[in-house]
This record gives structure tokens, C-alpha cells and sequence, in this order.
């Protein structure tokens, strides 16, 4: 049965997975994209791990009523607490994120790195293998709290949290930022603004989207006929929708 034009399914804890999802719908013009927002049970970042591996379960099992053809988990720490689960228990291709520290430490010349994201992202198991292969000059920068600021569309609190936290570092002496959870992506242009030029920030969506396509061609999925288009879902509310679109750059509805 040829399941080119099934849907990929693709999910986050939130609103975040949205800048996940531009970067797919670009690259993947013909592909349908069903897109779940968990916003009744975010944060996933400050949760423990069999917390996170519950609620994606249920959201997992949503999008399978779909009929997926793959799975993209556009978050970075359910990518950590979960993806390898994920990969066993389903017979669609999984495809996870993570921080974009490769890119990172390939940028680097002599000072910091500075890795921005939850708390349970820098301390599962893959971000530590990521950290062995691409920490040198590395430093992991929890951030509780943010991602529930972008979540609110908080830009006043946003900026006064990165201010204080930007202000404990020499920025002279940082090479890099990563923005290791995909709802600091709706930030960059201010912390663009808040540090030197030549600090390089990076993010994964653009890597996601590639590995996507890779993924797709190598099962021989990939859609290259009609028209994509994208569905929103989510576990919170109409509000959760609306901001949903308005990132996705939607008109009202």
C-alpha cells in the first residue's frame, strides 16, 4: 500500500515545536503535517522521565488514530526522556531532536559554549553523549521557567529572564549559544540583540527538517505530488490554537 500521502505526525510539549514545523513545511512543500501541541501538560522539562514517556504515549497514540507515516518529536526533551522508547514500541520512522551542539562546537575558536535549555534536557543520557562528543568549551544553562514565558507570549518577562542570566556571563569570552529547547527559537531575534555579533547562535529545526527528508526518501515516503498543508491540534484550548496559528503565520480563522 503506498503511504506517501499520509500524514507526518509531529508533536511538543507546547507551543514550540511550531518553529520545528516552519522549518519542515519549507524544506517539505508537499507533505501534510498533523501537528499536536501537549499545552495541557507542558512543561515537559520539569517533569520526571516516566512523566514525560506517559504523556507522550497518549499524544502518540493520537496521532497514530491519524495514520502517520512518521513521527517527529519536535522537542528536545521529549526526544531525550523518550525517542528510544518510541523507536522500539512503533513500526513508523521516529525522528527526535536535540540541542545543536555539533553546529555549536564547529563555530567555536577558543571560548564558550553556552547550552540554554530545560532542566531535564541536560541531564538525560543523550544530551551526555552529546556533551562527550561536541561539549569541549561547553556549558549546560538550565533554564527553568522560560520556556513557560514564550508559552504565555511573555516577551516583557522573556527578556528581563535572559538579561539576568546573560548578565552572569563574560559575553567576551562566548563563542556560541544554543538554544537547546525549540520555544527559545521564538526568541532569537532578542537575544540577538542582547549579545555581541559575532556570537553565533544556533538551533535545530533546520537539522530536523533535513534528517526528515532523509528519513522519508530512504522508506521511499516522501510525498512529491499535490499540495501540503497543515492540521493543529492540541490538549489545552482554542486560546493554544490561535497562538498556534498566529506563530505558524496563519491568518485567523
Amino acid at each position: 500500500m503506498d503511504r506517501k500521502t499520509d500524514p507526518v505526525g509531529i508533536f511538543d510539549s507546547g507551543i514550540g515545536g511550531i518553529s520545528a514545523l516552519r522549518a519542515m513545511m519549507r524544506l517539505l512543500p508537499r507533505e501534510t503535517f498533523i501537528y499536536y501541541g501537549d499545552t495541557q501538560n507542558a512543561p515537559y522539562g520539569t517533569k520526571e522521565p516516566q512523566e514525560v514517556i506517559s504523556c507522550v504515549r497518549a499524544v502518540v497514540n493520537e496521532l497514530l488514530r491519524r495514520r502517520i507515516k512518521a513521527l517527529v518529536i519536535a522537542c528536545n526533551t521529549a526526544t531525550g526522556a523518550a525517542a528510544a522508547t518510541l523507536r522500539r514500541e512503533l513500526d513508523i520512522p521516529v525522528i527526535g531532536m536535540e540541542p545543536a551542539l555539533k553546529p555549536a562546537s564547529e563555530l567555536r575558536k577558543d571560548g564558550k559554549i553556552l547550552v540554554l535549555a530545560t532542566p531535564l534536557t541536560l541531564h538525560t543520557e543523550k544530551f551526555d553523549r552529546l556533551m562527550e562528543k561536541y561539549g569541549e568549551g561547553a556549558e549546560k544553562v538550565p533554564c527553568s521557567g522560560l520556556m513557560e514565558l514564550v508559552e504565555h507570549e511573555d516577551m516583557a518577562g522573556s527578556e528581563q529572564y535572559l538579561r539576568r542570566l546573560f548578565a552572569e556571563y563574560d559575553m567576551s569570552q562566548v563563542d556560541a549559544i544554543v538554544l537547546g529547547c525549540t520555544h527559545y527559537v521564538f526568541l532569537k531575534d532578542m537575544i540577538r540583540d542582547m549579545i555581541p555579533p559575532r556570537v553565533a547562535i544556533t538551533e535545530g529545526s533546520d537539522g530536523t527538517a533535513r534528517q526528515l527528508k532523509r528519513v522519508l526518501q530512504r522508506n521511499g515516503l516522501l510525498n512529491e505530488t499535490g499540495e501540503g498543508r497543515v492540521i493543529l491540534e492540541t490538549s489545552g484550548t482554542e486560546k493554544d490554537l490561535r497562538l498556534m496559528r498566529k506563530l505558524l503565520g496563519e491568518s485567523e480563522k
